[in-house]
């Protein structure tokens, strides 16, 4: 099924959505704002992502591939395949591997460039 957006309910492949550079390495958005401002779900590659914070969005990362290190207000975690990390508005993170990191991040509510805060 190509995508189709109707009252109550969104259907996109991940194949079929849009990717952007972004400062966590790439990003491909199959819902965004533009779909629902309730949630978002990007798969995202990381290698080194910049140090940030989000003053209103919850960032919940499901990691897919990879290993690598992500560091939360000053604590570094060890990244693998399916860990969950969830991170709670106002917690600076960056996520850093040399061999690159896939991982789904979903936003509540969705995640807007505008809320997005470096140091």
């Amino acid at each position: 099924m190509p995508t189709a957006t109707h009252p109550g309910y969104v259907v996109r492949r991940v194949a079929d959505a849009p990717t952007f550079p972004c400062p966590c390495g790439e990003s491909t958005r199959p819902l965004t704002s533009a779909d629902t401002p309730t949630c978002s779900l990007h798969v995202t590659s990381i290698n080194d992502s910049v140090l940030h914070y989000h003053r209103e969005t919850t960032e919940v990362y499901y990691i897919l591939e990879g290993r690598g290190t992500m560091h939360l207000n000053g604590d570094v975690v060890a990244i693998e395949p399916n860990l969950v990390i969830y991170i709670e508005p106002g917690t600076r993170h960056r996520l850093v591997s040399e061999g690159g990191v896939k991982t789904i991040v979903f936003s509540i509510p969705a995640f807007h460039a505008e809320d997005e805060y470096f140091d």
